[in-house]
């Protein structure tokens, strides 16, 4: 494993300012454990108070737009989080691609203005059900890497990769340890024929319906740098349970 585990909290459209306490909690909880990488993604209506906040955990944003300034109507720009105290933003959610209609063209200029502005960034791939059930998922997953990774000069020094199978996210079911250590096998080798050997610096996050009772067996399966926790970022007993089991 590259690194140190990294283990993300995506709070999604969820939390308003009385919730910066239990990002106060989890940052306090983030210092017992210094073998863990921790870090949230609020709303943006919360990344400057959780910054400003934060001395264990970092914080970033859920997405940005790839213009660094324009007539773009409700977006918010990769120097926009960079300026609020973000340090990473994350790109192709999956319900960014799925809701937004965002393809893999759309994420790589994200990710590359991200970059661009100073921020570490995250990257999601993922497939859908019928996808894996079509025996495609690999396919898919190497696909969106192949379209959706940027090509920056020492991109990987601030690059994470998320694997999250779509049919997972918010649903209780998750992949079995034998194929989730496949497809971030099958990352892995793709990140290499990308990037070289800097691709070992890379991690590779799990994400999809992890919980406290889940992670430490995720966390075991081949190639599993981390995990990019849903609804159970959200308090900080549950996130920090999902912590302590990276700790191992």
């Amino acid at each position: 494993m590259p690194n140190r585990p990294y283990i993300v909290g995506n709070w999604k459209m969820n939390g308003v300012r009385a919730m910066l306490a239990e990002a106060r909690a989890i940052d306090r909880g983030a210092a017992r454990h210094p073998g863990v990488k921790v870090a949230i993604a609020p709303p943006f209506t919360l990344i400057h108070a959780m910054a400003e906040d934060s001395q264990s955990i970092a914080v970033g944003g859920q997405d940005c737009h790839a213009k660094p300034s324009g007539a773009f109507t409700g977006d918010v720009s990769a120097p926009m989080l960079k300026d609020a105290g973000a340090g990473f933003t994350i790109v192709g959610h999956s319900e960014r691609r799925a809701i937004h209609g965002e393809d893999d063209a759309a994420v790589c200029a994200k990710a590359e203005a991200a970059l661009q502005a100073g921020l570490d960034v995250i990257v999601c791939v993922g497939e859908t059900e019928a996808e894996r059930d079509a025996g495609s998922a690999e396919a898919v997953v190497c696909g969106q890497l192949d379209g959706s990774l940027p090509r920056s000069e020492s991109a990987t020094a601030h690059l994470t990769v998320a694997y999250e199978p779509v049919w997972a996210i918010g649903t209780g079911r998750v992949p079995s340890l034998d194929d989730v250590g496949a497809m971030h096998r099958a990352i892995r080798a793709r990140l290499g024929a990308i990037y070289g050997e800097a691709a070992a610096s890379i991690s590779i996050l799990y994400g999809g319906s992890v919980n406290a009772d889940n992670a430490a067996e995720l966390l075991r399966a081949d190639e599993v740098g981390g995990a990019l926790v849903g609804g159970a970022s959200l308090a900080a007993e549950s996130f920090l349970a999902i912590v302590l089991a990276a700790e191992g």
